[in-house]
């Protein structure tokens, strides 16, 4: 008799180990991950902070927790391309300072698990971006290093040509190659080309991408863009500014040249910020096959409040503008992790990390506001309801992982 109470002990002892195999499991959304081309209703489950299973109908029994994402789409985390998170206590600067905002206080409650800070700090002051910042994040940061060896700590300092390293840029890239994905050009006023070449010439060193951002007034686009290679990154696409010209000339067509650069391999990012997109640049870009690479927000303290908002606004627009939802995905996601050379992010594949956005679709009427004050009315917006790092709940907007409240 003990004998078949143990073996039956032993039986219902493995059974409820086995029916309880995954710690979080999403069911009944939509999934599109767009590396593993999947776009229908699926259920996700997640084990120590890992993807173990996407498939569908995962019994709700074998998992510890369970979240209903019924009517919503489950995607991988989303990717923030140009942001400004090096955040310190020095005034009027980005670089360790007040212009720079703190990562978790405004990735998660878009679907954003991974921000990318674009050249706030160089090779001298990484060292403290990294132990200040990027370690006491939640968020997953990487960077481009300014090609300045202090970053963005204002002029004149940063236009020093003198303090413009490549083999100490290359070397902090090599160092750190785990966090720092390329290499920034982006506040210069001079019309000396060796910034721009140095931080060249750091990219073939380290073998790593270059991001140029708008603020070089006297070199021309066409210049920049003839000088950019294969997998290069062009943020700000569709500025509409005087210190460079806009990708769309006077008639509302894109320039030739720009065309050429696309089909080169130069990728676009939007870098929308305060200033940095205009609908008169981006709606007939879009329309004539200029689509931007990725959604990046140029996120900082002043851009938040302006007509950026967040990266999911910027998404929104773009939805609006006559995008489909799985591509406005894919440009959140899987393009952001290729162009970074970081192919282990921006996928549900089963073995990788657990970054998840789960994302309502709003219906009813929106306006979207470009950095000149213009409006578009849409019917349409993205809302972020959960979202999940490393396997862990970080943001839950309407309580979709809480229990019910029953009172006393």
């Amino acid at each position: 008799m003990r004998i078949v109470l143990s073996i039956l002990l032993f039986i219902s002892t493995s059974l409820c180990v086995h029916a309880q195999q995954y710690d979080l499991l999403i069911k009944n959304g939509h999934v599109i991950d767009p590396k593993n081309k999947i776009d229908t209703k699926m259920d996700v489950a997640i084990t120590e902070g890992k993807i173990s299973k996407v498939a569908k109908d995962i019994p709700a029994t074998h998992s510890k927790k369970v979240v209903d994402a019924t009517g919503l789409l489950v995607t991988p985390g989303f990717i923030d391309m140009h942001t400004h998170v090096f955040v310190g206590s020095k005034p009027d600067i980005f670089a360790d300072g007040i212009y720079s905002v703190s990562p978790d206080d405004f990735s998660f409650k878009s679907g954003v698990t991974t921000v990318v800070d674009a050249g706030t700090s160089g090779w001298r002051n990484f060292p403290t971006f990294k132990s200040n910042v990027i370690d006491k994040s939640q968020t997953r940061i990487l960077a481009f290093l300014n090609i300045a060896g202090s970053g963005m700590i204002g002029n004149p300092d940063q236009e020093d040509v003198n303090d413009m390293n490549a083999q100490m840029t290359a070397l902090s890239v090599q160092k750190y190659s785990d966090i720092i994905v390329g290499i920034k050009i982006g506040h210069y006023e001079g019309k000396d080309w060796a910034p721009f070449d140095r931080a060249l010439e750091a990219g073939n060193m380290a073998n790593v991408p270059m991001l140029v951002e708008c603020h070089l007034p006297h070199y021309s686009l066409e210049d920049q863009l003839n000088k950019m290679r294969p997998g290069d990154i062009i943020t700000h696409s569709f500025e509409k500014i005087t210190e460079r010209e806009s990708v769309v000339d006077d008639q509302g067509k894109v320039r030739p040249f720009v065309l050429e650069a696309k089909k080169k391999g130069v990728l676009f990012d939007v870098g929308h910020g305060g200033f940095g997109f205009w609908f008169s640049e981006a709606m007939p870009s879009l329309q004539q096959g200029l689509a931007p690479n990725t959604f990046g927000s140029d996120l900082h303290r002043f851009s938040m409040n302006s007509g950026m908002k967040n990266m999911l606004n910027i998404m929104s627009k773009y939805l609006n503008m006559g995008m489909e939802v799985p591509d406005v995905i894919q440009h959140a996601t899987w393009n952001a992790a290729q162009s970074l050379k970081r192919n282990d992010l921006g996928s549900l594949t089963e073995g990788s990390v657990a970054d998840i956005a789960v994302i309502s679709i709003l219906t009813g009427n929106y306006g979207f506001i470009d950095a000149g004050g213009n409006k578009i009315n849409g019917t349409r917006k993205f809302e972020s309801e959960l979202t999940i790092r490393a396997g862990k709940i970080v943001w839950d907007l309407n309580g979709l992982s809480a229990k019910n409240f029953k009172g006393n």
